[in-house]
Formats: C-alpha cells, structure tokens, sequence
C-alpha cells in the first residue's frame, strides 16, 4: 500500500513541478490563457490538498507524514506562483488598457472634425485644418506673401475642402493687402464663381469693388456693387453697396 502510494503521491509531485514554469511564461499567456492556467494550478492545488488530507486519516506513520509535508511545501510554493501569475495578469491587463486608451486618444486626434465656418458646418481632417489654420496665421501677422503662398497652396492640395471658399476668398484679401489688385480680382471672382451660395460672395463682390476703384475703373466698380444688390440685396454687404454706390453717382 506504501508502495502505491509513494507512487501516487510521486505523480502528484512530478505534476507539480510541471506547473511551475507557468510563472515565468505569464508573459506569453493571452489573457484567456493565463486565467485557464491560474484556475488550473488552483485546481491541482486543492485536489492535491484534498488528497493529503484523506490520507492522513486512514495513515499516521512517519514516512507519510514527510511526504504529505513535502507535498504541503509544493502546495505553498505553487500558491505562491499563483499570486505572482494573477498579479501579473493584473498588470498585463492594466498595461493593455492604458495602450488602448492612449491609441483611442491619438486616433482621434487623427479622425476628421467638424466644426463651423462662415456659417456652415463642414467636416475637416487635421491635415487641412492645420494648413488653413498656418495660412490665416501669416495673413494676421502681416505676412502676406507668405500667407498668399499657402492660401493658394492649401486650395490646390484640398480642391474638395469645406474650407476652400474661405480659403479663397482670404486668398483675394490677401492680394488686397499687397495692393496686388488684378490677382485679389481674381481670387475674389473664384469665389463667385465656384461658390455663390457661400456667406462670403456678397463680400467677395464687395472686394471687387473697392479693387476696380483702387485702379480707377469706376464704371467697373458701379457694376460690380450693382451685381452684389441684384444678387444678394438682403446680405450685410449690401447696406454697404448702397453707400458706396451713392458716392459713385
């Protein structure tokens, strides 16, 4: 009976010492894995614990109790890779969401925005916004040929923009600034004639305007103050038209 049971008892062991490098492999356990392996050993540990326990009640003899004693030390020592197997299954977790929080974060950071512009709500990657944002940046400063640059830039590199008639229009703004007449023409009769539902045309005319009187061209200045009231007669810029236009007569 000894015999069987030193064999037995030794199974036990030998399945024991198999679990052990569990620990030390943590890091290779997906989630789902390591939680098998740690309900496993806890499994192994309490049928062993189990086992123990009925055998000294049928046995008392030394030989038994050492093995059983050896056999309580393997058990301490597997519930001890236990703890450290959980507590870095903790952290594994911990670390996963912390890196999926921190992606969420940058992906959004990277996800098209909307936001508002003249009056609408368009949809803008970063990308453009940013360049939008850099060329109105120069135009403020008092940097316009830098600010003309990347206007005219930014409306070629995003032709399909939500952004592009502002863009445009400030394009005209700009040329305005640099006394540059012909181009803010131009640029401004872009804006009419791409988008003439956009909040900024009737301004857009307005320019044109004040551009044709700068070169002496009256007549050419009357029209295009006469096309903004017949066009867009309730628009803010048309109190402005009226006026002008009275001077012209």
């Amino acid at each position: 009976m000894k015999r069987a049971l030193r064999s037995h008892l030794g199974a036990a062991l030998v399945a024991a010492f198999t679990l052990a490098p569990l620990a030390a492999q943590a890091q290779l356990f997906a989630d789902d894995e390591a939680r098998r392996a740690i309900l496993q050993l806890r499994e192994r540990v309490n049928n062993m614990q189990n086992e123990i326990n009925a055998k000294m009640d049928k046995t008392g003899t030394l030989d038994l109790h050492n093995q059983n004693e050896a056999l309580r030390q393997e058990i301490a020592r597997l519930r001890g890779q236990i703890e450290v197997l959980t507590n870095e299954l903790a952290n594994t977790q911990k670390r996963q969401k912390d890196f999926y929080v921190d992606l969420d974060a940058r992906l959004r950071k990277l996800e098209p925005q909307k936001v508002v512009v003249d009056g609408r709500e368009i949809t803008v990657e970063q990308a453009e916004q940013r360049a939008y944002d850099a060329a109105l940046t120069y135009f403020r400063e008092g940097e316009y040929r830098n600010a003309a640059a990347s206007l005219y830039d930014f409306t070629r590199r995003y032709p399909q923009s939500g952004l592009v008639p502002s863009a445009q229009y400030w394009l005209g703004n700009t040329y305005y600034a640099m006394r540059d007449y012909q181009n803010a023409i131009a640029a401004h009769q872009v804006v009419l004639d791409r988008f003439p539902t956009d909040s900024r045309a009737p301004e857009a005319l307005l320019n044109i305007a004040s551009c044709h009187l700068e070169l002496k061209n009256r007549d050419a200045a009357r029209t295009a103050l006469e096309t903004l009231l017949s066009r867009y007669p309730d628009s803010p810029a048309a109190a402005t038209a009226r006026e002008r236009l009275q001077n012209l007569r």
